[in-house]
């Protein structure tokens, strides 16, 4: 350390002295001390292990949440099974889900318990649906996990005309750089306008777009882009329900989102039409699906 002895090729000064030496050396040894001490108050301030808490990837869990308990079996999500099982063990620990459905299946019985959760925590309506939000999750990790790839939708603002989050209006501009063509909005998000919709508007992440004096190719180019940067997204037709031509969208992995969108987008990703006849999908394929946040790592 520099200044603490004469080192080799220097010639003692003043300071040098015996007794003077003895009494840096004390300093010294005090100064490490209490450096040595300090962290390891930092360390006990911390918590045994808490550097190696395991972690949750939300992304993965969220996906899983929208999917699984779509599925006619417990088949368990890619990638999702450890963050599941965390979840899990924590509402299990807290009674709200029984030690049979501890098993990486974000199902219905896994949504339920979560729902519960929410409730516990003050939540209520939207903010209740069993799909795990941030903050809510954070709070359920603590001292247990953490939470890595964090989602959030985002703030709700007004945009041509209709309510959205601002991940929803990120991803719409993408496409529509992608398209060259900007798109007119006809039902936006956290809306109730439109008793056709049956929920899927009620929370966050939900679009329908007009299609007027659209051929069907362009149709379809405009759904196959709209599935590029992360939406369920379909055509929907008169043939199918009480409603004109326009494209319905769903945000994937919005935290947001009512429970009838959350159906929609586990319907997606199964390869299904997001109706209630559940019949096979009828838009364009685009492989592999993404999210919006998979996609901006693509």
């Amino acid at each position: 350390m520099p200044g603490t002895s004469a080192g080799p090729g220097r010639r003692p000064g003043r300071s040098d002295r015996p007794e003077a030496v003895l009494d840096r050396r004390r300093l010294l040894g005090r100064a490490a001390a209490a450096t040595l001490g300090a962290v390891g108050a930092g360390l006990l301030a911390a918590g045994p292990g808490r550097a190696a808490l395991p972690e949750v990837d939300m992304e993965a869990l969220i996906k899983a949440a929208q999917i699984d308990p779509r599925r006619a079996d417990t088949a368990i999500t890619a990638g999702s099974r450890d963050s599941v099982l965390l979840v899990e063990r924590a509402l299990r620990d807290r009674s709200l889900l029984g030690a049979t459905y501890v098993d990486g299946h974000f199902g219905t019985s896994t949504v339920a318990a979560y729902a519960a959760y929410q409730r516990s925590l003050g939540y209520a309506g939207l903010d209740a649906t069993g799909l795990p939000g941030l903050t809510s999750l954070r709070a359920l990790g603590d001292q247990r996990f953490t939470v890595v790839r964090p989602l959030t939708p985002g703030g709700v603002l007004d945009f041509r005309g209709a309510r959205v989050n601002s991940r929803t209006r990120a991803m719409l501009l993408e496409a529509e750089r992608l398209l060259g063509r900007q798109m007119a909005i006809s039902q936006g998000s956290y809306s109730t306008s439109d008793p056709t919709s049956a929920g899927t508007h009620d929370g966050g992440g939900a679009l329908d777009l007009a299609v007027d004096g659209m051929s069907g190719t362009y149709r379809t180019t405009v759904v196959r882009h709209l599935r590029r940067v992360g939406f369920a997204a379909w055509l929907r037709t008169p043939a199918q329900g009480n409603w004109p031509y326009h494209i319905h969208a769903v945000a994937l992995a919005d935290t947001d989102q009512s429970a009838p969108a959350q159906h929609q987008a586990g319907d997606y990703y199964l390869g299904l039409n997001g109706l209630a006849n559940r019949g096979p999908d009828d838009g364009p394929a685009v492989s592999p699906v993404l999210t919006w946040e998979e996609y901006q790592r693509s």
